[in-house]
C-alpha cells in the first residue's frame, strides 16, 4: 500500500462495475451487505449516503459509504444527529494492508469537514466480527444496540486517527 496512491472516487457510471465486483471473504459475508445493497441504499438515502470507492492508485481495493448527519433516534427531534461509518468493504485479496484505517480515516476527515466532532459505526458482535479493528483505532462502546448490532463511537481529533 502506497499512502500517497490511496484516495476515495465517488461512484459514477464508469466504475459501478467496478465496485459492484468487490467481495469480502466468504467467512465474512454474514458480517457486511454486499456494495449492490450499499449502493441501493444511497440511491434512496441521497444526502445522507456518502458512499466512495477506495483506490490505491488505479486498483479498486474497497468500499465504503459513511451516513451523515442522520437524526439518529428518527423520532424528528433532530436531538441526536450523528454522521459515522455505515458500510465498509475490503476486497478479499487486499485485507490487511491498511485500507480498513485508511477508510475509516476517510470517513472522519468528511466528518470534521463538515463541523463534526465524533464518528459512529456499528457492527456484528462476536467473536468473529470486526470489533477488535475498531477498537484498536480508538472506538468505545456506547451501551447501545442498533439492529442487533454493537455502536460505537470515536471523538475525532482536530488530526489524522494515530
Amino acid at each position: 500500500m502506497s499512502t500517497t496512491a490511496l484516495h476515495l472516487e465517488e461512484i459514477t457510471p464508469a466504475n459501478i462495475e467496478t465496485a459492484l465486483a468487490l467481495r469480502v471473504r466468504p467467512d465474512q459475508e454474514h458480517l457486511v451487505e454486499p456494495v449492490a445493497k450499499s449502493l441501493a441504499e444511497a440511491y434512496v438515502h441521497p444526502g445522507v449516503a456518502w458512499p466512495r470507492l477506495i483506490r490505491d492508485g488505479d486498483r479498486a481495493v474497497g468500499f465504503l459509504m459513511a451516513f451523515l448527519d442522520i437524526d439518529w433516534k428518527g423520532d424528528g427531534s433532530a436531538t441526536d444527529i450523528r454522521s459515522g461509518l455505515w458500510r465498509l468493504n475490503i476486497d478479499a485479496g487486499e485485507q490487511g494492508r491498511g485500507y480498513g484505517r485508511f477508510a475509516v480515516e476517510s470517513v472522519a476527515a468528511e466528518i470534521r469537514r463538515r463541523g463534526g466532532t465524533r464518528l459512529h459505526v456499528t457492527w456484528h458482535p462476536g467473536p468473529d466480527g470486526p470489533e477488535l479493528f475498531y477498537r484498536r483505532l480508538g472506538f468505545q462502546l456506547t451501551g447501545e444496540t442498533s439492529g442487533g448490532q454493537t455502536v460505537g463511537a470515536l471523538n475525532l481529533p482536530d488530526r489524522p486517527l494515530a
